[in-house]
């Protein structure tokens, strides 16, 4: 009998991914399904950036990039970090991969080895744990409730540190929950972490341009512990870039280095045209990005004003991303005819087969409370989801 890996073997499916799909294949079926469950912006990439890849493919941009990146797009991202972020860097410290999430995946596997612990807080993205533990590394779950918005505070974060402790991951803003850490938060943190200097920092900062309260804030800014912070980030949420599959990691040399090492051995350099049309993003006009932000906005406040007529649903607002990640623990023992909805994965299932509405139950995202509603698309299908979700709840005695 053949088998996988044992490495495999111990990952789980993406649940954004398999919901997703399922979605997809009721769809092919011809079922008027409203998709919430897939974390994308609904827009397409600005004209100036699709014009740039254009002039790529007729400047005959078709052999093998750099490992790292071009160096136009190292310098573009080196400006924008300084510009935006007020963050120094060279661009050596700059790696350019497949996505933010490979530059995750990269900055793990770099790092992270048997025994190693990383500190997760929980509501955490899906794929973090399934990477660490590709790393061979343990993961540290620290929960964050909805009572605080879902961020984690200094002290919980001291008592998990051990001797063990390799690394913690930061997602702010937050994909599942919309949290945004304020400067005074993340200072608060730095506090800790600066104590105990064998800690790196993965700080994702995919949605830093999908922020609702003002300027965007990362842990790096503190100077007493850049040495040891890997900046994640990309074109994919800003620049609605998600097809273009370009991310980037902004750390210390050597951790730049030994991600080039890695990448050189199992991907190589990204896409020579999707590189090149990222040049056009960071360093052309940021319009778009304010216009696409300003919608998002919009529809948060759609989202929320329509799910106040839903009963016992629990919301913290989110400060950012394009998530909407309430508690619905009031509808678990809850049935609807012979089908009973005992835990978030049932009522995800129940929203998509009853209610036609892909959500992504919160158990894949270690909130086993909660559903995660995306509002990426149009408010047209926004007020019709809700609506059915709305109706489809309200049949579950």
């Amino acid at each position: 009998m053949t088998q996988v890996s044992e490495r495999l073997a111990s990952l789980s499916p993406s649940e954004t991914l398999a919901m997703s799909q399922k979605s997809n294949e009721l769809k092919a079926q011809g079922v008027d399904v409203i998709n919430l469950s897939v974390g994308e912006p609904d827009f397409f990439t600005p004209d100036h950036i699709k014009e740039a890849a254009k002039k790529a493919i007729d400047d005959n941009f078709s052999f093998y990039p750099p490992v790292p990146g071009y160096m136009d797009l190292r310098k573009a991202i080196v400006d924008k970090l300084k510009r935006e972020n007020g963050l120094d860097y060279t661009t050596d410290q700059i790696i350019v991969s497949g996505g933010a999430k490979q530059s995750v995946c990269n900055a793990l596997l770099s790092i992270i080895g048997p025994g190693d612990e990383v500190i997760v807080p929980a509501p955490y993205w899906v794929s973090y744990v399934e990477m660490v533990k590709l790393a061979e590394g343990t993961n540290v779950i620290i929960e964050a409730g909805i009572e605080q918005d879902f961020k984690i505070t200094p002290a919980q974060l001291e008592a998990v540190i051990t001797p063990k402790t390799k690394a913690i991951i930061l997602c702010s803003p937050s994909n599942p929950t919309g949290s945004v850490y304020t400067n005074e938060e993340l200072k608060g943190l730095a506090d800790v972490l600066v104590k105990h200097p064998n800690i790196i920092i993965l700080a994702d900062e995919i949605y830093e341009h999908i922020n609702y309260i003002g300027k965007h804030e990362s842990i790096a800014q503190f100077d007493y512990i850049k040495d040891r912070v890997v900046v994640i980030n990309g074109v994919s949420k800003a620049y609605a870039m998600t097809g273009w599959r370009i991310g980037f990691i902004a750390a210390p040399l050597w951790i730049a280095k030994a991600c080039n090492k890695l990448q050189g051995q199992y991907t190589s350099g990204p896409c020579s045209i999707a590189q090149k049309a990222s040049v056009a993003a960071f360093n052309g006009p940021q319009e778009c990005v304010t216009e696409m932000r300003e919608a998002f906005l919009r529809r948060r406040d759609l989202v929320i004003k329509l799910c106040q007529d839903i009963p016992g649903i629990k919301i913290s607002v989110p400060q950012g991303a394009f998530y909407l990640f309430p508690e619905l623990d009031y509808y678990f023992g809850k049935s609807a005819g012979e089908r009973t909805v005992e835990n978030a994965s049932d009522l995800a299932m129940y929203l998509l087969e009853v209610g036609h509405v892909a959500t992504v139950g919160g158990a894949a995202f270690g909130a086993p409370k909660c559903l995660r509603f995306s509002y990426a698309t149009s408010d047209e299908n926004l007020i019709e989801a809700i609506n059915r979700i709305k109706k489809a709840l309200a049949d579950l005695k």
